[in-house]
């Protein structure tokens, strides 16, 4: 099958988390047999902060990483869509998109029946901001791709899409997995950006206080974070090692005895049962998880054996106490979260989602209409 991706940058994952499951689904599907071409805006700004940030040694360090990747990069208006679009079957079309270049697929997809189009969303601005959802023209999509059910039924309800599936994030297990042999850095790493004030309540709770309280060596990676995070990171006597490029996340994570998940607030309070990408690909690593508080609606996991849950402060310092007392218990509780990634969630089994929606959608394995 032909397919087509629009997402913001597939390269990038500077403040950019949508990259990393982006590529491990493009990959798969390439190892299956099906041509993948990608499109991204030249001018994106994850990017241009990619480029600022690290230089373009960065960038090379992505291509080396990710060989496979060679996107079109385009200008707006520039793109020709009947060229770029010829021959393809599937196109998913991801959210972080401009509603321009939505709208105008849509309208391909209106003068060409064979193509079948899908929108792919993986934010929480459908119900924190609907407003801006209704800028995305999706009447001649044939559905949406959404990250939880919680969204997906959404989509229904308000009548935006005709039909929806659940298509979870999952870890890229290529990338993903234990590193052995690596010399120890601390106790605790976290990472992840600083999130606009949507978290940093929480941040202070189940990461700040805990880290200060125990006396523990720990480490933060991520972006965005404003003088006042940086100063409060180093009050906890936590160290800040910038922005960490995803593919070298788990080489980190192997330095480390354990970690937690602090998902921002939108995604505890109106979206539950979404955890976000950070937990797939910690387990993947087989490294010890505590996660602050987030409703598992959908049964992705199971608490208590894939990863802890810490109601409050003073639980998340239990919890990390155990662990790092307890090395063969923090060994039992990661591999178990391991499996479990292993065997329900990695881009493999979204990959193979996907193609079953494909079918449902009336394209055949080899692309033709059925």
């Amino acid at each position: 099958m032909r397919i087509a991706l629009f997402c913001h940058s597939i390269l990038s994952d500077w403040n950019h988390g949508n990259a990393h499951f982006l590529r491990g689904v493009s990959a798969e599907l390439m190892d299956r047999g099906h041509a993948v071409r990608i499109f991204e805006p030249e001018d994106g700004w994850s990017m241009n902060n990619l480029l600022a940030d690290g230089g373009s040694q960065a960038l090379d360090d992505v291509r080396r990483a990710f060989p496979l990747f060679v996107p079109t990069r385009y200008r707006g208006d520039a793109l020709d869509l009947d060229a770029a679009l010829d021959g393809v079957d599937l196109v998913l079309v991801h959210e972080w998109n401009a509603p321009e270049l939505v709208h105008r697929i849509g309208q391909y997809r209106a003068r060409n029946p064979q193509c079948r189009i899908l929108f792919h969303d993986t934010h929480h601005r459908a119900i924190t901001q609907p407003e801006a959802m209704k800028q995305f023209e999706l009447s001649h999509y044939d559905g949406v791709l959404a990250f939880g059910n919680v969204l997906r039924d959404l989509y229904l309800e308000r009548g935006w899409a005709a039909r929806a599936w659940t298509w979870h994030e999952a870890a890229d297990t290529r990338i993903f997995r234990p590193h052995t042999g690596v010399a120890n850095q601390g106790d605790l790493v976290w990472i992840g950006n600083w999130g606009d004030e949507e978290r940093s309540a929480e941040l202070d709770e189940f990461l700040l206080q805990p880290v200060r309280t125990l006396g523990l060596r720990a480490r933060v990676h991520g972006v965005r974070y404003p003088e006042e995070a940086l100063s409060a990171l180093s009050q906890a006597g936590i160290s800040y090692g910038g922005w960490l490029p995803n593919h070298r996340v788990p080489s980190v994570f192997a330095q480390y005895r354990v970690t937690v998940h602090i998902p921002r607030r939108p995604y505890v309070e109106a979206l539950p049962g979404i955890p976000t990408i950070r937990p797939f690909e910690a387990l993947a690593c087989g490294i010890p998880l505590v996660c602050s508080p987030w409703s598992d609606t959908e049964g992705l996991f199971t608490a208590g054996e894939d990863y802890l849950v810490a109601r409050n402060r003073r639980e998340m310092e239990e919890h990390l106490c155990d662990l790092l007392s307890d090395p063969d218990w923090a060994h039992a509780l990661a591999q178990h979260g391991r499996e479990t990634i292993l065997r329900r969630h990695t881009c493999g089994h979204r990959a193979a989602e996907l193609l079953s929606i494909a079918g449902e959608l009336g394209l055949l394995q080899n692309g033709s209409l059925s």
